[in-house]
């Protein structure tokens, strides 16, 4: 088998530095989902691109999601029917295109009269089923509810509909890798320092943490994809003042053990109109979320506070049988929506929409700025982000990332599949192959490549050859990188392990 290869970072490094007086079409600050998709987007279509970000990719809100494509059921109450349409068709599409990531997933909303009266829930699913083509998913229905499910003894239904679960943070790889094989400039852990325009180009300057370097790239469009940065990034690294005023808002989780059988999830309806999600998670937890919280400081040192946690426990014991105390999370996690919109409306009712918006007079280079947006709808994102630079770029390609699939889904047969790597590597134990195939898909022959069977584990089931492919070929290189967002191994790993992991990444 052909072995990976991958340029090393020092090199990349080089190589960019050789051709720095060569400007690139686009640079792109944020390395987050809205980010990673445009640079896919831009580079397929014939543009030459820069993508960098000041931490890891998905190194915030991209990796603190509810880990959902979905249209946003709620979403209608609030009259977003657009929104919604467009992310129910972009559901089917990424089912396609990241179908080694993308899972189809049952949800029942357990019916409360005194809540939502029964005709508003059949209507808002009614629009649900209907708004956009569905090919893949089932409908929605009524289903009886049993003992078995956990829940309290006096809810006897529930309505079930279809969306879907993703890996957040493995999606925004993809993108990434995907905009790099391509052509695409990538750097993690790469700030962009200043932006200033130079007659009819960006100079920007940047600072590689890896190397302790400043440098400089030209560009032709600078794109501010900065999530809950980019009113900051504006204003602060740039001439321009934003267009925009964010409102940011946090978003909580908590992870407890497994509280029912089955791979359906549970959206629960809570007396102040908002709704929780109670999602299965790695086959053995339960994933609780999420909260809207207003928030001022810092998106990288947000955390869930104790309120947060204890408003999910009370949602989920208002429904179950089984009382969650503070004891049972193993874990929590918060993201920071940037949103914008109605400054005076409470947090769940500003949209989830975004907003593209172009700085430019006469022949200056032009600033796009990124508000808003959701997981669901990147691609749709993307492909209008650079179909707006048509007039700077008159030889740009058409789209094609709907019809385009990762290289992990590309004839992705997962029986087969799980057959092949089974003979191939015998002492990988069902749940290791299952864990591989779901994070890399097809891409798990390059990952096992350099296999020993004889070698030990650094964690059960993670071998020195995944660690030295995602040092290569992802840009990991610390610790979290690794166990929280390449792959989810920090809940099977040590203190051991994690100095071992380290001291590789060093």
């Amino acid at each position: 088998m052909k072995k990976h290869t991958h340029r090393s970072h020092s090199a990349d490094v080089h190589h960019s530095l050789s051709r720095q007086s060569q400007p690139l079409d686009i640079i792109i600050a944020g390395g987050g989902i809205n980010g990673a998709g445009i640079a896919a987007e831009a580079v397929s279509r014939g543009l030459t691109v820069g993508l960098y970000d000041a931490q890891d990719f998905a190194g915030a809100t991209s990796s603190a999601s509810s880990k959902l494509i979905h249209g946003g059921l709620r979403y209608l109450e609030y009259g977003e029917l657009r929104l919604v349409k467009e992310a129910l068709a972009e559901r089917e599409t990424l089912l396609t295109k990241a179908a080694h990531l993308i899972k189809p997933m049952r949800f029942r909303l357990p019916y409360l009269p005194h809540l939502r009266p029964k005709w508003q829930i059949k209507a808002g699913l009614f629009l649900y089923d209907h708004l956009a083509k569905r090919c893949v998913l089932k409908p929605s229905q009524l289903v009886s509810i049993t003992a078995q499910e956990g829940l309290r003894p006096d809810i006897e239904s529930a309505f079930e509909y279809s969306d879907c679960w993703v890996d957040d943070a493995r999606l925004v790889i993809c993108n990434i890798k995907q905009a790099h094989h391509q052509g695409a400039e990538v750097r993690n852990y790469c700030q962009i320092t200043h932006a200033q325009r130079v007659n009819d180009l960006w100079k920007v300057t940047l600072h590689d943490e890896r190397t302790n370097q400043e440098w400089i790239r030209f560009c032709r469009v600078l794109i501010n994809a900065t999530g809950p940065w980019a009113e900051r990034f504006i204003e602060q690294y740039t001439p321009e003042k934003s267009p925009q005023t964010m409102r940011l808002v946090k978003g909580s989780h908590v992870i407890v053990p497994k509280l029912y059988n089955g791979d359906h999830a549970y959206i629960l309806q809570h007396t102040d109109q908002r709704v929780v999600f109670v999602i299965p998670y790695l086959n053995r937890f339960s994933m609780i979320g999420t909260t809207d919280i207003a928030f001022d400081g810092d998106p990288y040192s947000v955390e869930a506070d104790h309120n947060e946690i204890e408003y999910l426990l009370s949602v989920c014991n208002h429904y179950f049988q089984t009382k969650l105390e503070t004891p049972h999370v193993i874990d929590h996690f918060s993201g920071v929506r940037p949103l914008f919109g109605d400054s005076d409306a409470a947090a769940q009712a500003i949209s989830r929409d975004y907003e593209l918006t172009l700085q430019h007079q006469g022949d200056q280079a032009p600033l796009m700025s990124v508000f808003g947006g959701k997981l669901t709808t990147y691609r749709k994102l993307a492909a209008k982000a650079v179909d707006s630079l048509a007039p700077f770029f008159p030889d740009l390609s058409p789209t094609n990332s709907q019809h385009s699939i990762f290289t992990g889904s590309i004839n992705l047969d997962v029986p087969d599949l799980t057959c092949k790597l089974t003979k191939r590597y015998p002492s990988l134990t069902p749940y290791t192959i299952n864990r591989l195939i779901e994070q890399y898909g097809q891409e798990v022959w390059a990952v096992m490549n350099d296999f020993c069977e004889t070698e030990s584990p650094i964690i059960p089931g993670f071998y020195r050859c995944e660690l030295e492919y995602l040092i290569q070929s992802e840009w990991a290189l610390k610790l979290d990188d690794v166990i929280k967002r390449r792959t989810k191994l920090c809940y099977d790993s040590e203190p051991q392990s994690h100095a071992e992991i380290t001291k590789w990444l060093s």
